[in-house]
């Protein structure tokens, strides 16, 4: 059994062994592949792995011996479904690992946002407190979140853990969430429509999946019922903003500031507008990246070539 891995250092960058997958046949790894050596380099695998490498239907199509393609993610768009299932090559994905780590640097960023943790540090270092006249410096408000409401955009797994942390820093937690309105257990939710989340919430915090339907979902117009005040946290997925809309909105005022973890292209383009906006917080899209999820995502990605070779698939997600 061949196995090749299109991209490979984002999962293990050095500390995540792939014994795991290399049991089950002779494992290569690339830690990356640009589209125009996937022929090459996946001729005569069985099984591909790939995170953010596109298998598009004419790469598919060009590998007879390709058996099974497994996504080193939740999100399986970088995928052809249909060109695999017309194929008969089932395509797995890893529904759940990081589900804590993203919620936890959601939160980091919140708190960024209203505790000033990295400006007050570097002023700090750079002598300002000490030669301050009083005990205590201050630089920019600190913002306390007891009281504050905070309105997440899908209240699933990620969103759900978020709402936890927030509940328990005393917010009030609104959501929109049409896939599913089950709360996670004891925290009250109130259930607004998109609209009316963006106009109420002090604090908006995005944790669903990219679709057609929700691509740019918050532009000119959605950021303009927000408050001035409020507060955006993206950690989901970059397309779901308009990000020369939130540049706009953050320069003007229109709200207090924004944190980011993802952007439309990534890497960021030099050019973004975000880059250079007012009070707005960008992370390289590494909420997911702990040890611990990627080691999470590690052993359910050998799970899934386990249960393939066993005869029975696991979460596959084209239908087979």
């Amino acid at each position: 059994m061949k196995i090749v891995v299109l991209d490979g250092y984002t999962l293990n960058p050095g500390d995540n062994p792939w014994d795991e997958v290399a049991r089950f046949g002779e494992l290569t790894v690339y830690d990356r592949t640009p589209p125009e050596l996937i022929a090459e380099r996946c001729a005569d695998a069985q099984i591909v792995l790939t995170n953010k490498t596109k298998l598009s239907a004419q790469a598919i199509s060009g590998l007879p011996a390709l058996k099974l393609i497994c996504v080193l993610a939740t999100g399986y768009n970088v995928v052809d479904l249909e060109t695999s299932a017309r194929l008969r090559i089932p395509v797995v994905n890893v529904p759940e690992y990081g589900s804590l780590s993203v919620a936890q640097h959601a939160i980091a960023l919140l708190l960024e946002l209203t505790n000033h943790v990295a400006l007050y540090d570097a002023a700090v270092k750079r002598g300002e407190w000490s030669h301050a006249p009083d005990f205590t410096f201050m630089k920019l408000p600190l913002t306390e979140l007891a009281g504050k409401s905070l309105g997440i955009v899908g209240l699933g797994r990620i969103g759900g853990k978020v709402a936890a942390v927030a509940h328990a820093l005393g917010m009030q937690i609104l959501s929109y969430s049409p896939r599913s309105r089950t709360a996670p257990e004891g925290i009250p939710v109130q259930w607004l429509t998109l609209d009316q989340l963006f106009s109420r919430a002090d604090v908006v915090s995005l944790h669903c999946p990219l679709s057609a339907d929700n691509e740019g979902m918050v532009d000119g117009a959605r950021l303009a019922l927000m408050q001035p005040h409020a507060l955006l946290i993206n950690t989901s997925r970059g397309a779901l903003v308009r990000e020369a809309d939130l540049a706009q909105a953050l320069e003007r005022g229109g709200i207090a500031g924004a944190a980011l973890d993802v952007a439309v292209h990534e890497p960021i383009a030099p050019d973004n507008p975000l880059l250079f906006a007012r009070n707005c917080i960008i992370t390289p899209h590494v909420a997911w990246a702990s040890l611990a999820a990627r080691s999470r995502l590690m052993a359910t990605t050998a799970a899934n070539i386990q249960a393939f070779l066993a005869g029975t698939p696991q979460n596959v997600v084209n239908g087979l």
